[in-house]
């Protein structure tokens, strides 16, 4: 439940507010203030949609068990009401995540997606995932970039990120961040045997004016040709940049940019976020963190959603809830399962 969770969250925040240590950062005391805040707003919230439920089910339950029609008549007007409020409840808790989770600090993210088991195969899923975002991004005209791509000889995607330049993309895209798993026969297939494969997507924020300190003597830089989009200068001259953080071991790569200069300031602000990111994760807990693990090991096993193109169905395990047409969604038209998605999530 959503409810117990903030609840855990909120003890492990007044905790932490009463530690001398914590208090003596300003930073930290101010962050976990807001986020004290915000969750105070949500759990009342979220307490009045459980209390509106516990009516829903005693109206339910007398319309299953009365024989008095008017009695039965007064259940049916309760029932109603009750559900069209809990509908309401439900819409306002929705906007008042996204308010506080899609703050004004939030400009866009960087959706990374990386082939996970399934070799060749999995590339190829990964590149059909890579393409499904850039265009659901284009469909809602926002403006993107591709920051870096890294391809198989079968045209297939071993990792990429793409730069989605819109305040909204967040909190339309946050829940699209897990494994993701095809069935489907591969084209080298000869036998006609289905094949599973997976791929990762994590969904990073980008924060406006990120106050985030990295030292020079605490990255390693390395520059290579671009592959990418760019013209020939990007393909004969060193123009891309690789930088590891290496306290952390997070590596960014940018190709995006004609010049070196840019592609590393490009590198350096998406490392930025990552770090902060991280520091968001570790401010807010242990166990927040896990509920907000984005990847896994790209195991098989470890799926959020599903495309069994023999089917034309698409699965997400998390809400179990199915959609069809599965080669409309891969071309971006991914309206109605973030919007099912939203609602389930913020139901549990």
């Amino acid at each position: 439940m959503r409810l117990e969770k903030l609840q855990k969250e909120k003890e492990n925040l007044l905790k932490k507010l009463s530690d001398s240590g914590f208090l003596s950062n300003k930073k930290n005391f101010e962050e976990a203030s807001r986020r004290l805040k915000r969750m105070e707003e949500e759990i009342n919230t979220l307490k009045e949609i459980a209390k509106i439920e516990k009516k829903i089910k005693e109206a339910e339950e007398i319309l299953a068990e009365a024989t008095d029609d008017e009695l039965l008549s007064l259940a049916e007007e309760d029932l109603q009401k009750n559900k069209a409020l809990k509908e309401k409840l439900v819409n306002e808790e929705i906007k008042q995540t996204e308010k506080n989770d899609n703050s004004s600090n939030i400009k866009g993210i960087v959706i990374e997606i990386r082939a996970g088991a399934g070799g060749s195969e999995a590339a190829l899923f990964a590149q059909d995932l890579f393409r499904m975002y850039h265009r659901y991004a284009d469909n809602k005209g926002w403006p993107t970039k591709i920051i870096n791509t890294n391809k198989t000889s079968l045209d297939g995607l071993k990792e990429g990120e793409i730069e989605i330049k819109n305040k909204d993309a967040f909190e339309n895209l946050k829940y699209e961040a897990g494994v993701h798993r095809v069935q489907r026969i591969p084209f080298t297939e000869k036998s006609g045997r289905i094949h599973t494969s997976t791929a990762t997507v994590a969904v990073l924020p980008q924060i406006k004016n990120v106050e985030i300190e990295v030292k020079q003597e605490d990255i390693e830089e390395t520059f290579f040709r671009s592959s990418g989009p760019g013209g020939q200068n990007v393909q004969k001259v060193e123009t891309a940049v690789r930088i590891r953080h290496k306290p952390t071991g997070l590596i960014v790569s940018c190709q995006s940019e004609r010049q070196q200069k840019q592609n590393r300031e490009k590198a350096l602000e998406i490392l930025k976020n990552k770090l902060f990111n991280k520091k968001q994760e570790e401010l807010i807990g242990k166990e927040e963190k896990e509920r907000r693990s984005q990847i896994g090991r790209a195991d098989r096993s470890e799926k959020i959603r599903t495309y069994n193109f023999p089917q034309d169905r698409i699965t997400d395990h998390r809400i179990k809830k199915s959609w069809r047409n599965i080669e409309q969604v891969l071309s971006g038209n991914l309206d109605q399962i973030i919007e099912d998605t939203k609602k389930e999530y913020h139901q549990e």
